[in-house]
């Protein structure tokens, strides 16, 4: 008989990975839609970059109130509040209009907030310190096949086009909002997390206030574990901006891909998806065997190496304008290879799941009995960088944000080798207090 929080752990996937289908491939053409709607409304002045760092940013301010708000309301609710922000969301590019954009970025942020604290606070109930490895790669393997289906409608929509028409764009704007709907019906078909399913759950510490809940954030914040930890995430969420939003965008401007760089960008996200989701089923399957043997830091490494090659394929393959427009300059291979650009994507996807899924490992697992303050921290970390990075990306050339990745990138890997190796040293401290 499967055990009632694998139940849970794969409905929760499942509505993740059909209101990230949506919202992913948004996220993924935003740029390159709103350049083709200025085309047809001048008037429009609207952003895909400056409405992505609103949502990063609102979602990072957000974050500070989430533990407050679960403890209220419980994660099953505040997730499938979240979800709606996410229909409403693209329910807007129907009326083209900057300040309903910009707006319902707001709105996203907030919502986005909801919905990834009560994640990440529910897996944890969901989860023991034997299967919470397994658990988020289960759950990090379902919610990246979203970067399949969604990505494949435009590809095969955008066929042949260098221009968007509206017909078109209401046919994908449709589809995702009824996948997103969806999703959001799933989450609302959870149920409570058993504690009858072997192992004692991950705890969850005493019920607190809603000021308690915030006040016990600020303080985990200035640990000195999570600190460092602060630094990868950081890290985590300059990668998620650049290949869900930047990179694509950059794919479909470099008009010496050919006619079909405006499909690559989807195709883009496919791949992106390949990489996530094997990555996550590798950890999924092996990650108990993997973290009790070797422990976390071997799978963040491995991200990083993989990141460092993508970041320099990048740089030798797109123009350094290729993130403002569409562009006709060349880069160091010439013709820059559509070939060498997807497996480029396949990478950083895979690099991704390395580091993702250990960081939702280590939160879930060192952090068990603050689950909701941990994860509100991850998100707030990792969403005020997607938002400088969103900011930064309309007035930085591509090399540029390359260079910011990298140092990152090594920097980051380094701070979660740091608390890895110390976590290691408290295991066999923790076994003979147990054992006696």
């Amino acid at each position: 008989m499967v055990e009632r929080n694998l139940v849970n752990v794969l409905l929760l996937g499942g509505g993740f990975m059909l209101i990230f289908t949506s919202f992913q491939t948004l996220g993924n053409i935003e740029q390159t839609i709103i350049d083709s709607i200025k085309t047809d409304l001048p008037s429009f002045t609207g952003d895909g970059y400056t409405s992505l760092a609103i949502i990063y940013a609102a979602l990072s301010l957000s974050n500070w109130v989430m533990p407050s708000v679960l403890s209220a309301i419980g994660p099953r609710l505040a997730m499938a509040i979240g979800a709606i922000t996410y229909c409403l969301f693209m329910a807007s590019f129907f009326v083209p209009h900057v300040v309903l954009l910009y707006g319902c970025s707001v709105v996203l942020g907030a919502g986005a907030a909801l919905i990834w604290t009560g994640q990440g606070m529910y897996l944890s109930q969901c989860s023991t310190g034997d299967t919470i490895s397994r658990n988020s790669g289960i759950f990090w393997a379902m919610l990246q096949m979203s970067m399949f289906f969604g990505n494949l409608l435009v590809f095969f929509t955008f066929q042949g086009k260098t221009h968007i028409d509206e017909t078109t764009r209401s046919i994908v704007f449709a589809v995702l909002i009824a996948v997103a709907i969806v999703g959001l019906v799933m989450l609302t078909c959870l149920r409570r997390p058993s504690a009858n399913d072997g192992d004692v759950p991950v705890e969850l510490g005493a019920e607190v206030r809603p000021r308690e809940a915030f006040l016990n954030a600020i303080r985990l914040f200035r640990t000195p574990r999570m600190i460092l930890l602060s630094i990868t995430f950081v890290y985590t969420g300059l990668a998620l901006s650049f290949f869900s939003g930047v990179y694509g965008s950059s794919i479909g401007f470099t008009n010496a891909i050919g006619t079909s760089a405006k499909q690559y960008v989807g195709l883009n996200g496919v791949f992106i998806g390949v990489g996530e989701v094997l990555g996550g089923v590798a950890f999924g399957l092996l990650g108990t065997r993997t973290t009790t043997r070797w422990g976390r830091d071997p799978i963040v490494i491995a991200g990083g190496v993989l990141h460092m090659a993508a970041y320099f394929l990048i740089y030798l393959n797109l123009p350094n304008s290729a993130p403002f427009g569409n562009t006709d300059a060349l880069s160091y291979i010439q013709p820059p290879s559509a070939i060498v650009a997807m497996c480029c994507s396949f990478l950083l996807g895979l690099g991704d799941a390395c580091f993702n899924t250990q960081c939702y490992s280590m939160l879930g697992g060192v952090f068990k009995s603050q689950p909701a303050e941990a994860f509100s921290i991850f998100k707030f970390t990792q969403s005020v960088a997607a938002a400088a990075s969103f900011v930064y990306s309309s007035y930085c050339g591509l090399h540029v944000q390359l260079v910011i990745l990298v140092v990152l990138g090594i920097v980051g890997t380094i701070t979660f080798c740091a608390v890895e190796f110390a976590v290691k040293r408290e295991r066999p401290t923790l076994e003979r207090d147990y054992e006696k």
